[in-house]
């Protein structure tokens, strides 16, 4: 109400007043008291609207609410440094506990929520998260997990965000009824500077994932990165479409209170809803994938709503051909081309509009206050500009800290302050980057090294190819060769025999694939990456040659 906004605000004023005070940089090195700050600088602006839901929160809404939940966490015996997993969907809940975490020094497990209960109890186990905080939607997993079937887990507290669903069980508490007891003064401020802010873990397509943790310096620096890179203004409107227990909406996501910008939450991906919303609420920025916006350019939707808001769109996991760079130019959208990795906690490299057209493939520069460099298999650095492909390995204040628990996997990936990716790029005379491949992913054929990003690249060209992925599979006369998998465009038709004389038109001899299947979809994981892995279990070969 009117009353608990006009004491939040107070409440973010008074704390102001003691940051002036002690100038301390205890308190303004954390991510949480962002939000009280931008609560008491613009109280009354919409932060964040829920689309499916129609609630809206300002920003002195939203840190009143946070503080009530970081009141109800401490009350619980949560004490800094501890770990607390959400497995929520995108919602305010997401969010003002990610910010409520934060504040009181805790650590947030983000958990994907795709997962099934076997890989959320390693994900438990692995953190000892001691609070779980769930959706309603998820209570047959998690009455798995608290039941004990997959074995004893640390968990002592779980919050049910009810969402209007039946009674919350037993032993559960009801989310929204804590809420509304806890206090909504600003708490104690728990961690700052390198203190652990969340615990990501990664796909784990092969072996069980790894929790790649991150400092609040960590994302305040990855904040700074991506603002002084894009174009994000006060007065933009994001799209937060993407699952926010990835990185890459979990970025924009801090980025839209440090910036002051609102966020538009869609608790779930659908193509009607998608366009109904960038119209009725007029979004200027969004992050799709490159599969994903090919498909936007075709849905019936499209012709159906104003889309004419639509500044830019960020997009990454793969390049984006010329063709549907230009089809989205026709619309007045520019596309912005990113890479980062969960480990960089989301920058890494940037290809403005500017440079799309003249360097397509690409993934442009090095972003602000992110380094590069380039090392060929001695570890020796590979000049900018030359034509040998080597690994990518990225430095700055935003990487990650470590992986948690594994001490093995970080000396492996974080070697004296550089990050080692594990893609293999090359470098040209203007800087920009084109990643060639994943190390693992490399296909030797014949004694060649064959990248299958460069033929995936060429094949997404083709008029009649939507998408396509490329792995490798045995063959006795060349040890190994390339499988084309191709999903067909709308309307086309392709073979293999056109298949193959696109790929020997733009490429040369020794890559052109012998092999091209045409597949109904391609299996990407909730960021919209290629799972390879998945692929070469369905396509073991071997090949009839």
């Amino acid at each position: 109400g009117a009353s608990s906004a006009a004491g939040a605000v107070s409440l973010a004023s008074d704390m102001l007043a003691v940051f002036a005070q002690r100038g301390d940089q205890y308190m303004l090195t954390n991510v949480g008291h962002l939000l009280t700050k931008r609560a008491a600088i613009t109280p009354h602006r919409e932060a964040f609207v829920e689309w499916e839901r129609n609630r809206r929160f300002t920003f002195s809404e939203l840190n009143t609410r946070s503080n009530q939940i970081a009141s109800v966490l401490l009350s619980q015996g949560i004490k800094p440094g501890d770990r607390v997993a959400t497995l929520l969907k995108n919602g305010i809940e997401f969010v003002e506990s990610y910010f409520a975490i934060a504040k009181i020094g805790a650590v947030m497990v983000p958990v994907n929520w795709r997962l099934v209960s076997v890989e959320i109890s390693y994900i438990l186990k692995d953190s000892a998260a001691s609070t779980l905080l769930f959706d309603a939607e998820f209570d047959n997993t998690v009455d798995e997990l608290q039941s004990g079937k997959r074995g004893e887990l640390p968990c002592q507290h779980w919050l049910r965000c009810s969402r209007g669903e039946a009674e919350t069980p037993d032993w559960a508490q009801d989310y929204d009824e804590l809420t509304a007891t806890g206090d909504i003064s600003e708490p104690t401020t728990g961690a700052s500077g390198d203190d652990n802010l969340f615990i990501m873990y990664t796909s784990g397509t092969t072996g069980h994932p790894k929790g790649a943790v991150h400092s609040h310096d960590g994302m305040l620096w990855s904040q700074l990165t991506s603002m002084s890179t894009s174009d994000m203004r006060g007065d933009d409107r994001f799209l937060l479409a993407l699952p926010m227990f990835h990185v890459g909406c979990l970025n924009p996501t801090s980025l839209l209170v440090h910036r002051g910008a609102t966020g538009v939450i869609m608790r779930d991906l659908d193509m009607p809803g998608m366009f109904n919303c960038i119209d009725a609420e007029k979004i200027s920025i969004f992050m799709a994938v490159p599969a994903l916006l090919q498909f936007m350019l075709h849905a019936p939707e499209r012709e159906q709503c104003d889309i004419s808001s639509v500044r830019w769109i960020a997009t990454g996991a793969a390049p984006v051909p010329v063709s549907l760079l230009d089809a989205w130019a026709k619309l007045g959208v520019s596309i912005h081309q990113a890479y980062g990795l969960t480990e960089s906690c989301g920058p890494g490299t940037l290809l403005l509009p500017e440079d799309a057209a003249s360097k397509v493939g690409s993934c442009g520069r090095p972003q602000m206050h992110t380094e590069l460099k380039i090392i060929d298999a001695r570890g020796k650095t590979i000049p900018m500009g030359s034509e040998e492909p080597g690994e990518l390995l990225l430095a700055g204040r935003h990487m990650m800290k470590e992986y948690w628990n594994n001490p093995k996997a970080t000396a492996e990936a974080l070697i004296d302050g550089w990050l080692h990716t594990g893609d293999i790029c090359t470098w040209d005379v203007e800087g920009f980057i084109t990643i060639c491949d994943r190390k693992k992913d490399m296909v030797i054929s014949g004694g060649e090294n064959i990248y299958p990003a460069e033929l995936e690249n060429v094949l997404a060209a083709c008029p009649d190819v939507q998408e396509a992925a490329v792995i490798g599979i045995p063959s006795v006369k060349w040890g190994e060769t390339p499988l084309a998998l191709v999903v067909a465009a709308t309307g086309a038709s392709p073979t293999n025999e056109t298949l193959k004389q696109w790929c020997k038109d733009h490429l040369a001899g020794y890559k052109v694939p012998q092999l091209y299947k045409i597949v109904d979809h391609l299996p990407r994981n909730p960021s919209g990456k290629l799972l390879k892995p998945k692929l070469r279990e369905q396509y073991p070969g071997p090949a009839p040659f």
